[in-house]
């Protein structure tokens, strides 16, 4: 964990009256923070130096086992809090009801707080005696647990202080909502992007003016090679002049308004490639904006390319357990998929034609299929490509 200081344009008042434009910077932080985990130490230290605390603490996992669980602090510069919290279990802030504000004497005396062990192992070494808290709840059932803490000889949370906090608590919640949705997003593009390269599909992403927002792992790999494709000025380029004027036009053509937003654009082509290999198969095809993105920068143009003459490497072990085969036929199996004959197969393999015919013999009773294009056509469409590493 760090600790950033409060930026200078944020001044602090003590207390829950706060001007539009300090509760607006208040407001602003938090919903920053559902962009990045990285920005929440930074929100956690502005709401610190508003309430004066010590420390300020999002708890976002408990720990459990060797997992010491995650607990985001920010403490003004202080010693920071250790998220391997041993104690936390014992705590009196454990198990609250969800997004119900609570302070120390909402829930025991200042005696029995003093004399429990959580106060005298835990946060007493570490300058913790007032503490405002709460837990709050997520739309996916999460909790996460917001702590605002004072030192002994500071003034407890006062009701205007506690008022402000609640004012706050509904954005937090938001903000944290809004993090797992864009997590969760990230998350499911990015499996996307990794099936699509798997799968030998390359993506290039273009904005409403044609130029280069993003290109999945397989479409970099393609433009580094500069074999047909590349990438210039941030616009995308065949190498050849006719299949350039080809691949504008129909980048033109799917930038172009159309009458109905039900209707896309998909046209191909073949760009040739310099080295003498197999042209690469192009799809160009637009990405209708929704009311709220129309004239804004966004996506507006996906370029597909598939590597006609490329070979994959699925895992062994996934084809062995989908297909059941040894590991021997599993390779003599993907090196056919790659379209190798038997007898190439054999001599990339280092064993005989009699084995590798032994081999096939056993794929297709295991597989059910009679001739090797079948048996082609089965292994390309498996989902075992799926499973290959970048």
């Amino acid at each position: 964990m760090s600790v950033l200081s409060a930026p200078a344009r944020y001044t602090a008042v003590r207390g829950g009256d706060l001007t539009l434009d300090q509760f607006g910077g208040l407001l602003e932080a938090i919903y920053e923070s559902a962009l990045s985990p990285a920005h929440w130490v930074h929100c956690l230290e502005l709401i610190r130096a508003q309430f004066a605390g010590n420390y300020v603490s999002l708890i976002v996992r408990h720990g459990t086992g060797d997992d010491l669980g995650l607990i985001v602090s920010a403490s003004g510069g202080q010693h920071i809090v250790n998220p391997g919290n041993p104690y936390l279990e014992m705590s009196p802030f454990t198990g609250l009801v969800p997004d119900k504000l609570v302070t120390l004497g909402d829930l025991l005396s200042e005696t029995d707080w003093r004399a429990s062990q959580y106060y005298r192992d835990w946060c007493a070494p570490r300058g913790v005696f007032h503490v405002m808290a709460v837990d709050i709840g997520t739309r996916d059932g999460g909790i996460y647990g917001f702590r605002i803490t004072r030192p002994e000889g500071s003034a407890d949370f006062s009701p205007a202080e506690q008022a402000l906090c609640k004012r706050l608590l509904p954005h937090l919640k938001r903000a944290l909502n809004l993090h797992l949705a864009v997590n969760q997003d990230r998350k499911v593009n990015t499996l996307y992007s990794q099936a699509m390269a798997h799968l030998m599909v390359g993506v290039i992403v273009l904005d409403e003016r044609g130029e280069v927002m993003e290109c999945n792992p397989m479409a970099r790999a393609i433009v580094d090679l500069n074999d047909g494709l590349r990438i210039v000025g941030n616009q995308v380029e065949a190498t050849y002049a006719n299949d350039n004027r080809k691949l504008q036009q129909m980048i033109r053509g799917a930038l172009a308004p159309r009458a109905t937003t039900q209707v896309s654009m998909v046209e191909a082509m073949a760009a040739s490639r310099p080295s003498g290999k197999v042209s690469w198969g192009l799809v160009v095809q637009s990405m209708e904006p929704d009311q709220w993105t129309e004239g804004k920068h966004r996506p507006s143009v996906a370029v597909f390319v598939r590597d006609a003459e490329g070979k994959a490497h699925p895992p062994v072990k996934l084809a062995q357990q989908l297909f059941q085969l040894t590991p021997a036929e599993t390779s003599l199996a993907i090196q056919l998929a790659n379209g190798l004959s038997l007898e190439e197969a054999a001599e990339a393999l280092n064993i005989r034609r009699n084995t590798a015919r032994a081999h096939l013999r056993s794929i297709f009773s295991k597989t059910g299929v009679r001739r090797q294009t079948e048996l082609v056509r089965i292994f390309l469409n498996s989902v075992a490509w799926l499973g290959s590493s970048e």
